[in-house]
């Protein structure tokens, strides 16, 4: 396994990081993370790109850290999407079944998800993914595979991700102009999701929140498959920019006193011991209690989680949540953030951290990492390799190179 064309690496080009991890599989057959390098994000607001050559600097950075950490050269990625330009619609096709003895082939599912994606997107927008929900044969439903059912009339129940065709092609540029391919280009709530939550939420009704930096990403599954996907443009940079305005202190010091001090649940701050806040322009530092730390922070917080709850009521899919609240991303790791999360829906919440896949442990267990290991366990997958799942439902998602190289063509 020493050719760095083996090695499976995902690059999570976020608004307030970049970062790179490398997996690849041991002689056992088990995908294990090797290399792990994060940078600070120069180019991105709010999930877009907005400065090619910051953006690139920042994926040069990141990459060559993983690379020393793993003693391996990279020469492909797999990297994600995001930002306010992503839409989810759910969407059905219909066809007749035309095998011998009206079996139902491969062919048939691969023309009944073409229907069920025919539909009206402007020009500037391209279809991402496409994910069967269900199959339908002759009016039974709640099929997952089809192939080799006897039926007249199938339909398919699928979950169409669009985005903005130039937000994904800058995203492509900047990869290539910092010298690396593009193996695949995926929605990041999506890896994440592949990251931190298990079959059984999946299956129960789960809601994914991906906090990051610039953007919060929403992710809705429902037995099984995904059903509502929304991308909203605000997120942990918004909660650091209040601490900055009401503690009158940059916003470099009031990330690194939201990390280490910070809350967003202030039934949760026991210790209500004083934080020192450093002076600015020669001034005397001052102080302020965790207490009054947490509310500030909490109503922010509860903001972007509201805006998530409001979108789910209106789309009817709350009460049918049994599996609860995963939060994950880097706004994830603030105290409190699964109790604020469990009072705001009313639901059982946890904070989800990226599967233990073996390798380096201890530096990728972290939820700002869950977008990254998801790249890496979805690139696992198009290998189609043993122990991960290239069901129906995910390998549908796979080919995202053959359904966007018309508008990569400028870039290869």
């Amino acid at each position: 396994m020493a050719a760095s064309e083996e090695l499976i690496v995902g690059l999570d080009i976020g608004t307030t990081k970049v970062c790179a991890i490398i997996g690849e599989f041991s002689e056992t057959g088990q995908l294990e993370i090797i290399g792990v390098g994060t940078t600070p994000s120069r180019g991105l607001r709010r999930g877009v790109v907005i400065n090619i050559e910051s953006t690139v600097k920042s994926i040069q950075n990141a990459v060559e850290s993983a690379e020393l950490m793993s003693g391996r050269e990279v020469h492909g990625v797999f990297t994600g999407v995001a930002g306010g330009h992503i839409e989810g619609i759910n969407s059905r096709g219909v066809v007749a079944v035309t095998g011998k003895d009206r079996e139902i082939t491969k062919e048939d599912v691969d023309r009944v998800i073409d229907a069920a994606k025919a539909i009206v997107i402007p020009m500037d927008r391209e279809v991402l993914h496409v994910i069967p929900q269900e199959f339908i044969v002759d009016q039974q439903g709640g099929i997952k595979n089809p192939v080799g059912m006897v039926g007249v009339r199938l339909e398919a129940e699928a979950h169409i991700i669009t985005g903005a065709v130039t937000s994904a092609q800058n995203i492509v540029k900047c990869v290539n102009r910092a010298g690396f391919k593009v193996n695949d280009i995926v929605l990041e709530p999506l890896a994440s999701s592949k990251a931190v939550l298990t079959a059984d939420e999946k299956e129960l009704g789960v809601l994914l929140i991906d906090l990051g930096g610039g953007t919060t990403d929403v992710l809705v599954h429902l037995e099984g498959a995904p059903y509502h996907t929304e991308v909203l443009s605000i997120g942990g940079e918004q909660v650091t920019s209040d601490v900055s305005i009401m503690l009158k202190t940059p916003l470099e010091v009031a990330e690194k006193i939201k990390k280490e001090f910070g809350c967003c649940y202030v039934p949760a701050v026991l210790d209500d011991s004083e934080v020192v806040i450093p002076g600015v322009g020669g001034r005397p530092p001052r102080k302020i209690g965790r207490r009054s730390m947490a509310e500030i922070i909490q109503p922010r917080m509860a903001e972007i989680l509201g805006m998530v709850k409001e979108q789910i009521e209106k789309k009817g899919y709350l009460h049918l949540l049994g599996g609860g609240v995963v939060l994950t991303g880097g706004g994830a790791l603030l105290a409190g953030a699964g109790e604020l999360a469990s009072e705001i829906f009313g639901l059982p919440a946890r904070v989800g951290y990226p599967v233990k896949l073996g390798g380096l442990v201890e530096e990728y267990h972290d939820p700002m990492y869950a977008t990254g290991v998801g790249l890496v366990m979805y690139g696992a997958s198009r290998e189609g390799s043993e122990g991960f799942d290239t069901s129906s439902s995910e390998s549908t998602f796979t080919s995202v190179w053959e359904r966007m190289r018309t508008w990569f063509k400028d870039f290869f």
